[in-house]
């Protein structure tokens, strides 16, 4: 069990955010209002809870075991999510925000107007639904410490409060709570975390003097996983549901693609904090067996009690905003893409329309995968090996049609098609091949596959019917933006 004063604040937190479910739910009118906080957030709260979706427990406990093992250089997890992050405001994220659509196969359809890319909304729901589960297991962890409970019954309880507060009010419920994760996280990292764990270490030349010049090596982690990274997470922050989700909440253009933006450079700085908190440690942590436990012993062993239980409270927030973001996603596709998907396949009407959006659908729709999430989580050991392989697919089968979509008009549907599909064969089929899901060559082969297969099945097939670019154009132009895609 933790300290009394560490669980009661760990406690207060939880019940903050059930709270501010609530609270959410009073914004909450409608199935926009639900699913994309009716597309209306500022600068504020928008870049708040854009930062608190990307920063999860790989950037913050991750982040720090990084900086223990590799010094500075573990900062370059972070740093890609960051520039994902700001490739994706500065270059996409206003015409993102434009379409007015609520999935990222809607996208597609829209672009290549053929109904068979609905089929990426199942790859796109078991990537953000092994992101909730990883996410699950990881806040789980620090219940079990301090709680004294064990995995399942520590799952069962976080699993809970997430699923709840998503299902009361939707994204608004969750923007409300990202911002408050947000502040605790900044707080915890940057005020609590950095500057106790740098005057323990001595400062700049303490650690210096008992850790060497290595750990400023901004490569010492290695050029191939640094390189490695970029692949994965800043491609990754370019195409994921969860992220567009985000996208969509913006009120405008600009917010999308200015607030995205200070969220990155954000992003930046609490990778650099994470790094730095985490190789400072190393310095009077010698003995940590485990890289991904140093963030909670720096808690236990040099902070006071009730700052170690806000530091706590921080990992705890960074791991559920993006275990709620996943989960919203995970809804959103299962019922506007695979759903429909599934009808067809079966023979049965496949109809979406607005009557269907209700908020009691949408919430049930949380529930029944909050609690799918719950049991995989209690269920599931090798989260890390089932995360990499989700992103894997998501990148290597995905990535080439969405951003091929933005940047050439030749591109068609068939073009598309093959390439999504040649992309996930190969990246599984590599994998399969070298015998092991955490190698980096299933994306490298998976990307190059897509598209090559993209350009040459694109050439040689009909172009897209002017009819569907030209309500593409008036969409990326702010056009008919009352209308939201349902086909």
């Amino acid at each position: 069990m933790g300290k009394p004063l560490d669980i009661a604040i760990i406690v207060v937190y939880l019940a903050a955010m059930l709270a501010f479910g609530f609270w959410g739910k009073s914004r909450t009118k409608d199935s926009a209002d639900f699913l994309v906080a009716g597309r209306r957030l500022g600068p504020t709260l928008y870049t708040g809870t854009m930062a608190a979706v990307v920063l999860g427990g790989a950037s913050t406990v991750g982040g720090v075991g990084l900086g223990y093992e590799y010094g500075i250089s573990g900062m370059w997890l972070v740093v890609a999510i960051a520039v994902g992050l700001l490739s994706l405001s500065l270059l996409f994220a206003g015409r993102i925000q434009r379409l007015k659509v609520y999935t990222v196969a809607q996208m597609l359809r829209l672009r290549y107007g053929i109904d068979a890319t609905a089929a990426s909304g199942i790859v796109m729901m078991a990537y953000t639904l092994m992101l909730s589960v990883t996410s699950t297991i990881a806040y789980a962890t620090v219940f079990n410490v301090l709680f004294g409970t064990d995995r399942t019954v520590s799952v069962i309880i976080g699993g809970a409060i997430v699923m709840l507060y998503s299902s009361i009010g939707g994204m608004w419920s969750i923007t409300l709570t990202d911002m408050v994760q947000f502040i605790l996280k900044t707080v915890g990292i940057f005020f609590l975390l950095l500057p106790f764990t740098w005057n323990r270490a001595g400062g700049l030349d303490g650690i210096r003097e008992r850790a060497g010049d290595t750990v400023f090596d901004l490569g010492a982690i290695g050029l191939p996983t640094i390189i490695t990274f970029f692949v994965v997470y800043s491609f990754g922050m370019l195409i994921g549901q969860d992220i567009w989700q985000r996208v969509f909440t913006a009120r405008s253009p600009g917010v999308a693609k200015w607030g995205g933006t200070t969220a990155a450079l954000y992003c930046v700085l609490y990778g650099v904090a994470g790094a730095a908190i985490g190789m400072a440690a190393s310095t009077f942590l010698p003995d940590v067996e485990v890289s991904d436990d140093v963030y909670a012993q720096i808690a236990e062993s040099i902070l006071p009690v009730g700052i170690s239980g806000i530091v706590l409270a921080a990992a705890v927030a960074a791991m559920m905003s993006t275990a709620s973001g996943a989960l919203i996603a995970t809804a959103t596709v299962a019922k506007t893409d695979v759903k429909p998907l599934l009808l067809r396949v079966f023979g049965r009407s496949a109809e979406r329309d607005d009557a269907e959006r209700d908020l009691h659908s949408d919430r049930r729709y949380v529930v029944v995968l909050g609690i799918a999430v719950i049991v995989i989580a209690a269920l599931l050991n090798d989260v890390v090996a089932a995360l990499t392989i989700a992103y894997d697919i998501l990148v290597g089968g995905l990535l080439v049609a969405i951003l091929g979509g933005f940047v050439w008009k030749r591109a068609t549907g068939t073009g598309a098609l093959w390439s999504m599909g040649v992309g996930t064969v190969v990246t599984l089929g590599t994998m399969a091949i070298v015998g092991d899901v955490l190698a980096n060559e299933p994306i490298y082969y998976g990307l190059g596959a897509s598209l090559v297969v993209y350009v040459i099945a694109s050439l040689l097939t009909p172009r897209t019917s002017p009819e569907v670019l030209q309500v593409w154009d008036d969409r990326l132009a702010g056009k008919d933006e009352d209308k939201v895609s349902s086909a």
